[in-house]
């Protein structure tokens, strides 16, 4: 078959007509799309490990520090329903696009920083360009590559770069910060995103806008309630010094805003006209569960990241680089195997590998629990991460198909922006939930062992002891973290029980 033959008369999930696309300019088209996709998600991580290198540039607190990771946070997660609907009635081309031209600008403002205010500031804006370009870039997808071998290739890719991205960004984050300065975790956007942005008109088709206008009120209380949300979980987390911030003042009121602007939301959307979020997007159980199982993923990994990125350089002693190359072997796994589940869903179809790769996820997990401060990267953290490499390549192309799946073409961008709201709203649950688990074991074990130590010896003790004391407490706390992200996956597990009985045939069809 000739490499430049159209592909024509196939449709896509949502009914769109693919017509007079040849394969080289859908390949094209997919590596805009991954391209763009990886920068919104690598920008999560990139700036972890230069973190200490902001901080003594630009004089940051402790508390300060947090939030420019939160900051990126809570506008990607806050505004992501708002920019799926705005590619359903706008085009999304035109809003892939304009979050790649927000986005690469708030990193060139963010990489010239001379104020904490300036970076925190250029940090919410990036996450905005992201909540644009996110949902549009998977809406795209759905509607541009015609169903079968291309679209599940399509899906695999960009499943690939939503979980990798986290683990490209410490590798990244890691070269940037050693070999040039925290400002390039920042500058490197730019190229990538103006690029992406010049070739997206010349290889994405325009999707055509529909009739209809924002859902003003849903909008304020469905971003705000979400905002509220995130807001509360990033600050809820018990500190490293085992202080639980649950009962904190703006904590338990953000949750109860978020409670009661969430509350409001869904009486609008069920009595409004053109609702931001179709309740039938919901009704539909596999959706739902899907999105469900997408919330999981994000409260076990994101979790993942972070804890396995400490310990790695408290308690062994990693440097930013060797942090960030010791999750090459994480990222190779996923993509091989995402690669495999791009054959196999058309055989097997979607749920066998859910099942599967749960199982993985929480099994990998578990096994990481039981890593200790005496342990070395060849027998406690390679084995586990390739597994859990293994079970996130076989559940993040099936998850994401499940969740846009029988999804009218209208409605796509708002589907794919409760896919990526799950991830990213699990995130903050993980970091708040895992959090406090971790750090109140570390807190509790650091005291047990320093009023043991006074009993047995009264004298003060040395410095080594002080240190051997901290690294056994972080494996500790960190250790009884893996064990609920396990238990985390073994609710989605339960989840794809119960919820998801999708058939072969219902991947990729139209809802009309």
């Amino acid at each position: 078959m000739s490499q430049t033959r159209p592909v024509t008369g196939q449709t896509t999930a949502s009914g769109a007509l693919v017509a007079g696309i040849t394969r080289p300019r859908l390949g094209l088209a997919l590596l805009v799309i991954a391209t763009a996709q990886l920068m919104v998600v690598l920008d999560a991580t990139i700036v972890n490990v230069a973190l200490p290198y902001i901080q003594r540039a630009l004089g940051f607190s402790g508390s300060g520090l947090e939030w420019v990771v939160n900051g990126y946070a809570l506008a990607f997660g806050g505004l992501m329903l708002l920019g799926g609907r705005a590619g359903d009635l706008l085009g999304r081309r035109r809003v892939f696009i304009a979050g790649l031209v927000v986005f690469s600008a708030a990193s060139l403002a963010g990489g010239f920083a001379t104020s904490q205010a300036w970076l925190l500031a250029a940090r919410a804006v990036q996450g905005a360009g992201a909540a644009l370009t996110a949902p549009a870039a998977l809406a795209l997808i759905a509607t541009t590559f015609p169903g079968g071998r291309p679209r599940n290739r399509a899906m695999g890719v960009y499943a690939a770069m939503s979980v990798a991205g986290g683990a490209v960004g410490l590798i990244a984050g890691g070269l940037l910060t050693t070999y040039a300065s925290w400002r390039w975790v920042l500058f490197v956007n730019v190229p990538i995103g103006v690029t992406a942005a010049l070739a997206a008109p010349r290889v994405l088709p325009e999707s055509p806008r529909q009739r209809g206008r924002f859902d003003l009120p849903g909008a304020i209380t469905g971003t705000g309630g979400i905002v509220a949300l995130v807001y509360g979980l990033v600050n809820a987390a018990t500190s490293p010094d085992g202080v639980s911030h649950w009962g904190d003042a703006k904590v338990v009121a953000s949750l109860a805003a978020s409670v009661a602007l969430l509350a409001a939301f869904a009486v609008i959307e069920t009595r409004s006209k053109r609702p931001l979020l179709p309740v039938r997007l919901l009704a539909d159980r596999n959706r739902t569960g899907a999105n469900l199982v997408m919330l999981c993923i994000g409260t076990a990994i994101f979790g993942m990241f972070f804890f396995l990125t400490v310990f790695l350089q408290s308690a062994w002693g990693y440097s930013a680089l060797r942090t960030g190359v010791a999750y090459l072997p994480l990222m190779a796994g996923i993509f091989v195997f995402s690669g495999v589940v791009a054959q196999l869903v058309a055989r097997v179809g979607a749920r066998p590998l859910l099942l599967a790769g749960t199982t993985a996820t929480a099994g990998g997990l578990y096994w990481l629990s039981r890593l200790t401060e005496h342990g070395s990267y060849a027998g406690g953290v390679l084995g586990p991460m390739l597994v859990i490499a293994a079970g996130l390549g076989l559940l993040f192309m099936p998850v994401t198909l499940v969740a846009m799946a029988r999804v009218a073409d209208q409605e796509s961008g708002v589907a794919a922006s409760l896919r990526n709201t799950g991830q990213q709203v699990g995130g903050a649950i993980g970091l708040a939930l895992l959090g406090t688990v971790a750090w109140t074991v570390v807190a509790n074990s650091i005291h047990t062992q320093a009023a043991a130590a006074r009993t047995g010896h009264p004298a003060q003790p040395s410095r080594a002891a002080l240190a051997t004391s901290y690294h056994h407490a972080l494996a500790a706390g960190f250790s009884r973290a893996y064990l609920v992200a396990a238990g985390i996956m073994l609710l989605a597990l339960v989840i794809t029980v119960v919820a998801i009985r999708i058939k072969r045939t219902d991947l990729g069809e139209a809802r009309h």
